[in-house]
């Protein structure tokens, strides 16, 4: 299956080119595939974003991105790598992805936002991609939904600058709006 491109940033982009690019990528249907699960992948994907075999990291940004698109959340919660012939577990540290870059064009109702993730992947927050946020004791930690319960846990950074935006927009409660959806930013 080809892989489209990897943007390298999204600063030279709009987002109408942004959310045309996002639709473009064609994902395999791992959610009709029902193979027999086969064991442990021996794979896991740390809090950061970074893919381990074996104890080593990935090094390939290919290999990642083509992993990434046969990864699936399975109803108990788990996370599995499944193609059409085989379903193997994969550990997932928080969450399998990290939304590394903003970009935010409007304010108010109007605002759009779209995030890279750290597999090159474009998503615009909203309805289909809603943003959450969890208190825990180590301060909030922001997720967006990128696709049938998987979710990229939006880096430190990016969540400052939502907060940032957020602020200046001055709502009650503070938060933003992304294609028509309000996000509080507070859990």
């Amino acid at each position: 299956m080809p892989m489209p491109d990897q943007v390298a940033d999204l600063s030279g982009l709009s987002l109408a080119e942004i959310a045309r690019l996002a639709d473009e990528a064609k994902l395999p249907p791992v959610a009709s595939w029902n193979p027999t699960h086969c064991g442990d992948s021996e794979m896991r994907i740390a809090r950061d974003g970074t893919w381990f075999h074996q104890g080593s990291p990935i090094g390939r940004p290919a290999m990642v991105k083509l992993f990434s698109t046969i990864l699936r959340r399975e109803p108990d919660g788990g996370y599995v790598l499944v193609t059409p012939v085989e379903k193997l577990d994969i550990v997932v540290e928080d969450a399998p992805f990290v939304a590394v870059e903003l970009k935010s064009e409007g304010e108010g109702g109007t605002r759009r936002l779209a995030f890279r993730l750290n597999t090159g992947d474009l998503i615009v927050a909203g309805a289909d991609h809603p943003l959450r946020f969890d208190a825990r004791e180590d301060g909030p930690h922001p997720y967006l939904l990128v696709r049938d319960g998987l979710e990229a846990l939006v880096a430190r950074s990016v969540y400052y600058e939502l907060a940032n935006a957020a602020i200046d927009e001055g709502a009650d409660p503070p938060g933003l709006w992304s294609d028509g959806v309000f996000f509080s930013i507070t859990a």
